[in-house]
């Protein structure tokens, strides 16, 4: 079941309106160990120690077809542990970290990186970006009983996935997200819609909840064609796409969308002739550079997250100037935070005990918003409810946050988006 609201309104509200919705994916760091025994783990995830000092790793990608989301994610982790250091780190010492390239699915790059972190004692490890990419290295982290924790994994695989307990993620489920898009596409006016999407778990678990909705809410899928990401060219996909053609043009996928929006524009259905709808996978202010100006003008698009705050936003140009892009940022920042303060819950740096203590820090205490003022809290003897800046997180049972909120976006004249989403959308999210 999935409700939902505007922010600012009531979650309670939201239970008689949300059916009827018609508007709306190297540091390093001191190593000094002091063993600490674990408590006894609640998952059959088998048992470790830790050695005192929290260990990090990142599997976020430096390379592949997601690699526009590597920069924001690397930097809301190193931001998050700066404060936390800042704060005094955790145990009493600073948190180590090392980064490593997920890569994607056409290379074996996740699994030499996981092996490489698991090989430097990572207690965590924030990653990965693509739900494929996790999907292939879960049972490699989670069978050496380290906590594998994704800011932007969105697969709905990962609700009941065999994890040990030691899977968790900010980012929420594909359902609220294809709710959300299903919503505005049908809102729109699309009485005819093209859902074009990748093939994998994340593509075609998000389209499945796009066409669900869009028929439900009375529309006509008129064509849905789920391809092969690596394919060198899209032109028979495009012209199949073309035959039916569709008011609406929903693309679900990853860096290979330039190539689509080519053969699309190519084809004569350029986005000022048919509505382009795109996904938290392809939304990006870099790829879409060369193209030529207004290519993308009006193109709507949706990605997990609210608003961040203007403070956070220049806090993490502190630490990389270079940002074109904040997606999965807040996420990431949260996901470091979390394990921080889950470790101070736990008194141990030890994965299994992490993940016992992710879903109480998460909810039902004093809410508090930074590392520091929710450790002092603790350190005080005080039950905390950290409030993210991606949102209020409170994991459920499955790992997954049990209230998230969808950003809708809209690129202007030079193909970009702006910080500021159009709208954004909070839900809680059961079953």
């Amino acid at each position: 079941m999935i409700r939902i609201a505007p922010v600012g309104r009531a979650l309670a509200v939201v239970a008689a309106t949300s059916l009827a919705l018609t508007a709306c994916g190297g540091g390093g760091g001191d190593t000094a160990t002091q063993t600490s025994q674990s408590a006894a783990p609640a998952s059959s995830a088998p048992a470790t120690k830790g050695d005192g000092t929290l260990t990090l790793g990142t599997l976020l990608p430096q390379t592949g077809s997601l690699a526009f989301l590597g920069p924001p994610e690397f930097a809301g982790v190193d931001l998050a542990l700066k404060e936390i250091n800042e704060a005094g780190g955790v145990l009493g010492k600073p948190v180590a970290k090392f980064d490593t390239d997920s890569g994607d699915t056409t290379t074996n790059i996740a699994s030499q990186s996981v092996d490489k972190l698991l090989a430097q004692k990572a207690d965590a490890i924030i990653g990965a970006a693509s739900s494929s990419v996790s999907e292939s290295v879960i049972d490699k982290i989670t069978g050496a009983g380290v906590v594998h924790f994704s800011p932007a994994n969105t697969s709905d695989k990962f609700t009941t996935i065999e994890d040990k307990g030691l899977y968790f993620r900010t980012a929420p489920p594909d359902k609220l997200q294809g709710r959300v898009l299903g919503d505005l596409v049908v809102a729109d006016g699309n009485d005819t819609v093209g859902i074009v999407a990748m093939q994998d778990s994340y593509g075609t678990g998000l389209a499945d909840q796009v066409q669900k909705t869009v028929t439900e809410g009375g529309a006509e899928v008129v064509e849905r064609i789920d391809y092969d990401p690596k394919a060198a060219d899209f032109s028979a996909d495009v012209a199949k796409l073309k035959a039916a053609n569709p008011k609406g043009i929903v693309l679900i996928g990853f860096e290979e969308t330039l190539k689509i929006v080519n053969e699309l524009a190519k084809q004569g259905m350029p986005a000022s002739k048919h509505q382009y709808y795109m996904v938290d996978g392809n939304m990006s202010n870099t790829n879409y550079e060369d193209l030529p100006k207004g290519t993308l003008d009006g193109v709507k698009g949706t990605y997990p997250g609210a608003a961040s705050p203007e403070e956070f936003r220049d806090n993490l140009m502190g630490i990389n100037k270079d940002l074109a892009d904040f997606t999965y940022a807040p996420e990431s920042y949260d996901a470091a935070n979390l394990i921080a303060l889950a470790a101070e819950a736990a008194k141990s740096d030890a994965g299994v005990d992490i993940a016992a203590k992710l879903a109480e820090v998460s909810k039902g205490g004093e809410k508090c918003k930074s590392f520091k003022e929710c450790v002092d809290l603790q350190k005080a003897g005080t039950d905390i409810d950290y409030e993210g800046v991606s949102g209020p997180v409170e994991f459920n049972e499955a790992g997954d946050p049990a209230v998230a909120t969808i950003g809708i976006y809209q690129y202007g004249d030079d193909n970009t988006y702006p910080v500021k989403a159009l709208e954004y959308r909070t839900g809680n999210i059961a079953g």
